[in-house]
């Protein structure tokens, strides 16, 4: 590749608006009105297979303090008086599913995320838990994990959920800078992630994941190190190395920080060139575009494969094709169909207590979004697409291809007579390289600003 341009001049040509493509059609381009709950149970049933199960996910929206960071739904409070009538509400809102579903449910995962899924006590996570796996059966390779903030979990929660048969915990890490976590206004320390990383092995967890982020307010090279510091000292199986996405008019939180105090363009594609080097150095693999494993991680392994899926939840070692969500803003996926949950807890609560689901928003897919839907989890999962131009799907890139082809030039992509293959280079850039491609994104300008910043 003769041409291939600078770093430099890569970060400033590509740092554009681009999605996240965590579904397809991405969320701004979903159906204006939503499927029915009749329409939503009919693909359901149409689509779920008993011998692959599904993933199942449950968003716990509470948290004590507001990390200022954060874009996900979520309800600040202290009062823990509002536990047990969310979980209730949870409680039944699976059980209109069991309702629904023609026969006992096979489930292959279970997430637990937030929020902060370790507001709640113990005893309220397993009686939650306890009910689903009462009736339903889990897979015997089932993977059940959690989201964990380090100062808010217990050695009882790790126990509670260990005897259920969570085998996985997501430590929420991000940054271990006192400057940085004043800044985000995130309380935990070094000694609470060590405590629950090694509650978590004494208790023979088999994979300890940390999530960190690059691009943090006011973040520099000596914050990415000594982050990375902890992670050569505690060796977690797999970590997620996220990027901060700077949405202040999607979370109003974010507007404690302006544009300048955010790592941009350069400085903060450094930042990850940081942090991916030293992972490397520690013997990670880099997997998908923003995780790296140890090599005998079950991801990692998936990868190599070439089984690993990517759903709402993120990167999973199983593929299932439906994805049952229950709690506020969740949105369930069954292939060619999705409906997002009400955000608002009371609004909620009182809809699942009139027995019904309280969907707000959904997209039924057309063929041809169900097939770019397949592409896009290609890239993202096996970081290349088959391409035979006697297939539907050729035809609906074709128009496209063109872009590809500066792609290539500046060594993101190969370019084969029936394969497109992404660089290790273009793994940086894969939203960009997805959207070079994408129907909806390349033909409707009106949206693109809603999108967050490739790097």
């Amino acid at each position: 590749m003769e041409h291939i341009k600078s770093s430099n001049s890569l970060l400033e040509k590509y740092n554009t608006r681009v999605p996240r493509y965590t579904s397809y059609p991405t969320v701004p381009h979903w159906n204006t009105i939503p499927p029915t709950q009749e329409q939503w149970f009919s693909l359901l049933r149409e689509n779920y297979k008993s011998k692959d199960g599904f993933s199942l996910y449950i968003h716990l929206p509470f948290c004590e303090a507001l990390c200022t960071y954060c874009g996900c739904n979520k309800r600040i409070t202290k009062n823990h008086a509002v536990e047990s009538p969310y979980i209730n509400a949870v409680i039944k809102e699976w059980k209109i599913y069991l309702n629904e579903l023609e026969e006992r449910p096979i489930i292959r995962e279970i997430h637990l995320g937030g929020g902060t899924p370790t507001f709640f006590s113990p005893s309220q996570l397993n009686r939650l838990i306890s009910t689903i796996i009462d009736t339903s059966t889990l897979t015997k390779d089932a993977d059940l994990s959690f989201e964990a903030h380090p100062s808010s979990t217990t050695y009882e929660h790790l126990s509670t959920l260990k005897k259920l048969g969570f085998s996985r915990i997501s430590i929420g890490v991000q940054d271990v800078s006192p400057e940085i976590l004043k800044a985000i206004n995130r309380h935990q320390t070094i000694d609470q992630i060590n405590d629950v990383t090694n509650w978590a092995r004494s208790l023979r967890y088999t994979s300890v994941n940390y999530d960190i982020i690059y691009g943090l307010p006011f973040q520099q090279d000596h914050n990415i190190t000594q982050t990375i510091k902890l992670i050569a000292d505690n060796k977690p199986d797999r970590i997620a190395l996220y990027s901060y996405a700077h949405v202040p008019w999607k979370s109003t939180s974010q507007r404690a920080f302006t544009i300048n105090d955010i790592p941009k363009g350069q400085e903060k594609a450094r930042l990850f060139q940081l942090s991916k080097t030293l992972l490397k150095t520690l013997g990670y693999k880099s997997v998908g575009m923003d995780h790296f494993c140890l090599e005998d991680d079950a991801l990692y392994q998936s990868f190599i494969t070439g089984n690993m899926h990517r759903n709402f939840m993120g990167y999973t070692p199983n593929f299932t094709k439906c994805s049952i969500a229950l709690g506020t803003s969740s949105i369930s996926d069954a292939w060619n169909v999705y409906v997002q949950n009400e955000k608002k807890v009371e609004t909620y609560q009182e809809i699942i207590n009139t027995g019904k689901l309280p969907i707000i928003k959904g997209h039924l897919l057309s063929n041809e979004e169900t097939l770019m839907r397949k592409t896009f989890l290609d890239l993202m999962c096996k970081n290349e697409i088959e391409l035979n131009q006697n297939d539907k799907k050729f035809n609906l890139i074709k128009p496209y291809l063109e872009n590809l082809t500066e792609l290539s030039d500046d060594g993101l992509v190969k370019l084969y007579d029936q394969k497109i293959k992404v660089t290790e280079k273009g793994q940086l850039f894969i939203r960009n390289i997805c959207s070079s491609i994408d129907p909806l994104f390349q033909n409707t300008e009106s949206t693109k600003e809603l999108f967050s910043s490739a790097i």
